[in-house]
């Protein structure tokens, strides 16, 4: 866990009993699930725990707004996430009933009150979200058809993707106007070199 507080410093003891908490159950989950591929549950806390609080490098989240979870899977980025922001509701979706289950178990192990999950998919979702954040499940240009209509009316935020790689043909085949931080700029771990959040503003 030193590595999530090198990097984020202002984690109360709480979010840190937190996060050892959330490493135990999502062990526990993956042995069952398989959550994440057996060969990164021994670098759980860098290539997921922080990987998907690297959104909280380029955005910080009002208290009070609402956040959807596309493709969750086991959890990620959302519970992270909802440690790191308490005051903040998220809402976790995925269309494999499983891994929703664990998630709702690690959620409620955690005591974490601002987070739902939910067994849907985005597209069927009828509630309206400030911001949206994923990890990777489809090409942006995909990705972006089964969320654009998720928004608030008010909403100023937008989508905070998770990617690797090179995204230049990908975003341009997509046509949207998207801002690309390097996670390398804010974690020194070999595993960023090559990750990035892709911003997507909302357009009304």
């Amino acid at each position: 866990m030193d590595i999530l507080a090198r990097y984020f410093p202002d984690l109360t003891d709480q979010q840190q009993r937190h996060f050892q908490r959330l490493e135990t159950e999502f062990r526990g989950w993956n042995e069952r699930l398989n959550l994440v591929a057996r060969t990164d549950v021994d670098n759980l806390t860098e290539r997921h725990f922080l990987h998907s609080l690297g959104i909280a490098k380029v955005v910080q989240f009002a208290p009070g707004t609402a956040v959807l979870d596309v493709g969750t899977g086991g959890g990620l980025p959302g519970l992270p996430l909802a440690i790191l922001f308490p005051e903040v509701k998220f809402h976790l979706v995925d269309s494999i009933g499983k891994k929703i289950h664990a998630v709702q178990e690690m959620a409620a192990a955690l005591g974490l009150h601002n987070v739902t999950a939910e067994q849907i998919r985005a597209e069927q979702l009828r509630t309206k979200y400030d911001y949206i954040v994923s990890r990777a499940v489809a090409r942006l240009a995909t990705f972006h058809t089964w969320i654009a209509h998720r928004y608030k009316p008010q909403a100023t935020g937008g989508l905070y993707y998770l990617k690797g790689g090179d995204l230049t043909e990908e975003i341009e085949e997509s046509g949207l106007k998207a801002t690309i931080f390097d996670l390398s700029d804010y974690f020194e771990e070999e595993f960023f070199e090559t990750k990035k959040v892709v911003f997507v503003p909302v357009t009304h």
